[in-house]
């Protein structure tokens, strides 16, 4: 594809935009934003974005995508819950942003290895059955890192923004190809936000450790 082509089909996304996606977007960018601050309105907004993605997903046949929306609600709801708690007799929040230790490590390697294989496989059989427009490789890659990344992120680990700048990466171009351009934007906006997560959360971590 050139890069006339490209803009071509930018510009054409961008004016077949919903309005529904242009709050899932809006959501998602804010949803983000307060992660990086440690805001527990990462949750509450995050929802709003999850809930329309499911729908969107399925209707782009981005079933994997649908997938890990639908993960994310559930562990938004979780990683509300441990957000939430507070020490009673300091009033502190009791979940510390921390690193991952050797074992954690493999334990989020494990995690992220066992999602892939189940959702490509799933993908590679639903591209046969019924939704050939489906792409296993990408879609299985973006959600079992998006996986990975909300479940560590749910847990405060500093380690979530390198599976969500992997997540971003993958999925601007899967999202582009689908026809959903403003989204593809939005992934764009993401990468640059989990970036400067991983900046704030490591040095918060460090904090913490001394």
């Amino acid at each position: 594809m050139s890069l006339m082509e490209i803009h071509q089909q930018f510009i054409a996304g961008l004016q077949q935009t919903s309005l529904l996606e242009f709050a899932a977007v809006c959501a998602g960018i804010a949803s983000v934003w307060f992660s990086r601050k440690e805001n527990i309105l990462v949750y509450p907004i995050g929802l709003i974005n999850t809930i329309i993605y499911i729908y969107l997903s399925l209707k782009g046949q981005l079933y994997g995508e649908a997938s890990v929306n639908l993960y994310y609600t559930i562990v938004s709801i979780y990683g509300w819950i441990w957000w939430s708690r507070v020490n009673k007799n300091t009033q502190e929040v009791q979940l510390k942003i921390t690193y991952s230790n050797s074992k954690d490590q493999i334990q989020q390697w494990g995690f992220f290895a066992s999602f892939y294989i189940l959702i490509f496989c799933a993908l590679t059989w639903l591209k046969a059955s019924f939704a050939p427009e489906a792409i296993p490789w990408a879609d299985a890659f973006a959600s079992a890192t998006a996986y990975t990344g909300m479940w560590l992120m749910a847990r405060k680990k500093v380690a979530s923004w390198y599976w969500w700048i992997a997540t971003n990466i993958a999925s601007i171009p899967l999202y582009f190809i689908k026809g959903y351009v403003f989204t593809s934007v939005q992934f764009l906006l993401l990468l640059i936000l989990a970036i400067a997560g991983l900046i704030s959360w490591n040095k918060k971590a460090q904090h913490e450790s001394h």
